[in-house]
């Protein structure tokens, strides 16, 4: 880490290596943190897992996304703590320790971008890399009151980066502000915007909520439709809830165990509270699980996708604000269980999601999404910048 202290305990505490980056440059004035999922050269990469770090070695090539922010002039502060193997959305890692949310400081953080996310809630840095393979992009930015996307599934780079689930990891980042956000979009999209079309609002989403929730999110809806119009009311979740959320375990869970299953049967790593009965459950994913599950992903992506078309969708990142730090791992579960109900939809439909930290309830950040059509990221953030401007 390149800091002298981290009050916000966000970082992985590797030696600092220096890290060269272009003179000049669009985010030249820009510094920003890297979860370490993704290598940079001079440094390790642990995936949050003590064993993992033990058997990396110091990598020789930054990952593809962290090449092009420092070609950007982008200025490399340090390498984030993620949950183990970036297998949880609680932000509590075992062995590194659980980064301090800077939006709710008696709540977690939100994972697996936990420290990414903790760095820029502190204002430590101004941007930082994640990746979202079932919302740990989403979560911590509700959670901790940041801007944050899920790209379309496979529009930004993963090359470098450790995987977990392949058909649903991306990279994205989070910042404070919209303009530090757009800047770096540009980056990684490329300049330029065209329109969205009509605004449209999950009603069978907003009818989950809790009335308390509810009520939180009115003036946020109603800050988004100031600028896209009366949203017409659409329900996306089809078939039914449980029917998704069981796709995307089922799916999400037999990819994990691809990559991480033979680290894990070789050296038998002391696996935090959580992570190690989500793995030792992926195991027993069977092949007919994975079949059904690919057709319902197969089935609801093209009926997703047809509701869409080119408009805009309006729904909660988030059932609720984060749980407080003290709340038992079984509530924490019960809230991840909820959740991905919520984060399900973008990462089957690998449409973009774009969490914006406009609610607030018991004084803690809660996040309001836009997922727009494939490819339209950039829009996306577009239409961002006229919200929040």
């Amino acid at each position: 880490m390149l800091l002298k202290n981290d009050p916000a305990r966000a970082f992985m505490p590797y030696p600092p290596v220096p890290v060269a980056r272009s003179a000049d440059g669009p985010l030249s004035d820009l510094t920003f943190a890297v979860k370490d999922l993704f290598d940079v050269a001079g440094y390790p990469t642990s995936v949050g897992s003590a064993h993992m770090l033990a058997i990396s070695g110091t990598k020789t090539v930054h990952a593809e996304i962290v090449q092009t922010l420092l070609d950007a002039g982008a200025r490399f502060v340090g390498k984030s703590i993620t949950d183990e193997l970036a297998f949880s959305l609680n932000g509590k890692n075992a062995h590194f320790g659980t980064p301090v949310n800077g939006g709710a400081p008696d709540r977690i953080p939100g994972g697996s971008s936990s420290g990414s996310a903790s760095a820029v809630s502190h204002g430590i840095v101004d941007f930082a890399l994640g990746t979202d393979t079932g919302g740990s992009i989403r979560t911590p930015a509700s959670h901790c009151g940041l801007i944050g996307l899920r790209p379309s599934h496979g529009s930004v780079s993963l090359k470098g980066a450790h995987d977990l689930a392949p058909s649903f990891d991306t990279c994205g980042w989070f910042a404070r502000d919209i303009k530090t956000y757009a800047r770096v979009a540009d980056v990684v999209f490329g300049a330029g915007s065209r329109p969205l079309g009509k605004a449209l609002i999950a009603r069978d989403m907003f009818a989950k909520l809790s009335p308390e929730a509810l009520d939180a999110f009115k003036p946020a809806v109603a800050r988004v439709e100031a600028v896209t119009g009366a949203a017409a009311p659409v329900d996306v979740m089809v078939p039914d809830p449980q029917t998704l959320y069981w796709a995307f375990r089922y799916l999400q869970g037999r990819e994990a165990w691809q990559v991480d299953g033979a680290f894990i049967e070789r050296y038998q790593p002391p696996l935090g509270p959580g992570i190690r009965e989500r793995f030792m459950w992926s195991r027993t994913v069977t092949d007919e699980q994975v079949s059904n599950a690919n057709s319902v992903r197969s089935t609801f992506r093209s009926a997703f996708e047809a509701i869409i078309g080119d408009s805009v969708l309006i729904l909660p990142t988030m059932p609720d604000v984060a749980p407080l730090l003290d709340a038992s791992e079984a509530d924490i579960e019960d809230y991840r269980n909820t959740a991905l109900e919520f984060l399900c939809l973008a990462g089957l439909s690998g449409l973009p999601q774009l969490s914006l930290p406009l609610a607030t309830r018991l004084g803690a950040p809660l996040g309001l999404s836009l997922i727009g059509p494939r490819g339209r990221d950039r829009d996306l953030i577009s239409l961002a910048e006229r919200i929040m401007g």
